[in-house]
């Protein structure tokens, strides 16, 4: 009798001991690694807020550049031209975060030309004479902050950047010692280069440095109103080709 009941009790707590057991080998086997997918969009959510929070605290979101600088050319046009500086500059920007920001401009520069040999607008003895040019352009343009974490520390504090900006230059021709109504026009241009911000006040102002070349469609860049009055003479130009390039200096203001 008392084998009989020690059996018994034996078998029941077996019993009883066995069934938790197989409930949790089936839960865990319907839910091995939750839903990866989930997890995965969850990471990215929360980097992503905490990068928001940073940029929120830490980061510009307007600023507001007056500048003066340098415009040149090589080319025909290079030969041609000489040039008056300042180039004048606004601009503003927005940031879309750390690395990007998206801007709009103006620039104005002066130049002149002196012609002093017959050409084909010009055919009286001693050419066109002085020419005054003046060329305005507006600008979009985009700019990436390179990451300059793991970098030194002189890098770092000059925030450098590429930049890429579409542009539209409108060029007004004054012949000044000529009875010649002004020749003007426009053309599209493409500039790259690239830039560095120095702080003065962090998030508050910044000294910028941007140095830029354009490739311009100018509405005279083929132009053959330059070229000499009769064959086989010399002086003027056969044609107004060439690129730009500038050198801004801007004071930046940020908010």
């Amino acid at each position: 009798m008392k084998y009989f009941l020690l059996l018994f009790l034996i078998m029941t707590s077996v019993s009883h001991g066995q069934a938790p057991g197989l409930d949790l080998d089936d839960e865990d086997e319907l839910n091995i690694g939750g839903d990866i997918f989930s997890d995965f969009n969850e990471d990215i959510e929360d980097a992503q807020v905490l990068e928001d929070e940073r940029f929120y605290r830490y980061g510009r979101f307007f600023s507001f550049q007056v500048g003066i600088g340098l415009t040149t050319f090589d080319g025909n046009r290079g030969i041609a031209y000489e040039n008056h500086p300042p180039t004048y500059s606004l601009g503003y920007n927005y940031f879309k975060d750390f690395h990007s920001s998206f801007g709009l401009g103006l620039e104005f520069s002066k130049h002149s030309m002196y012609i002093s040999d017959p050409v084909q607008i010009c055919r009286e003895a001693g050419g066109c004479q002085l020419i005054e040019v003046n060329i305005t352009r507006t600008y979009f343009s985009y700019r990436y902050y390179i990451d300059t974490t793991n970098l030194g520390t002189a890098i770092t504090y000059s925030n450098p950047y590429l930049t890429g900006r579409l542009e539209y230059w409108y060029v007004t021709n004054k012949f000044r010692d000529r009875p010649i109504p002004n020749d003007t026009g426009g053309g599209l241009g493409l500039g790259l280069g690239f830039g560095l911000e120095f702080p003065i006040v962090i998030k508050e102002s910044y000294l910028n440095l941007e140095l830029l070349y354009h490739s311009v469609a100018f509405h005279d860049k083929y132009t053959s109103d330059y070229q000499p009055a009769e064959a086989g003479k010399t002086g003027g130009f056969s044609d107004l080709s060439g690129n730009v390039f500038t050198t801004m200096v801007h004071y930046v203001f940020n908010w």
